[in-house]
């Protein structure tokens, strides 16, 4: 029962050399599919996000950040010299 399970858990490589090429290309392709259909994804969800911002901003007029309140004010500029301390 040790043995099956070493054996899952630690695969030996094939001693042929062209099924280890093979091998090696099926990986390689494997990472490659994966990738591709990460970016077509990631690329889908961007696009999906992109769409839905623009249909609800059509539906909706956009409303001041302040919310129709604003607080006006006098300011003044503090010399540096009373910053520093």
């Amino acid at each position: 029962m040790r043995d099956a399970v070493r054996a899952l858990r630690e695969p030996r490589k094939p001693r042929h050399r062209i099924a280890r090429v093979a091998l090696g290309l099926v990986g390689l392709v494997v990472l490659a599919v994966l990738l591709v259909v990460g970016v077509v994804l990631g690329g889908a969800m961007i696009l999906g996000g992109l769409a839905w911002r623009l249909l609800r901003a059509q539906r909706r007029p956009i409303e001041p950040m302040a919310g129709g309140r604003v607080l006006d004010g006098v300011y003044r500029v503090v010399p540096r010299t009373l910053l520093t301390r």
